[in-house]
């Protein structure tokens, strides 16, 4: 089960991303194949094409910053 507080983080995350115009995509799948870390990818919608992420290696914190600096 998600805490809390993880799950604030994450809505946080989705939240900033939004503002700046990009979506943040949390992976769903078992962590620990090569191409997917379990975390999160920032996603540009016009294109769809990945902004940030490629290997799903982001964390919420990681996401809130990088929205913060666009």
């Amino acid at each position: 089960m998600v805490s809390t507080n993880t799950a604030a983080l994450e809505a946080r995350a989705r939240r900033a991303a939004k503002r700046v115009g990009l979506i943040a995509l949390k992976s769903r799948r078992r962590r620990g194949t090569i191409d997917n870390l379990g975390g999160f990818q920032l996603i540009e919608p016009r294109s769809n094409k990945i902004v940030a992420g490629e290997r799903l290696d982001l964390t919420a914190e990681d996401v809130v910053g990088l929205c913060r600096e666009s």
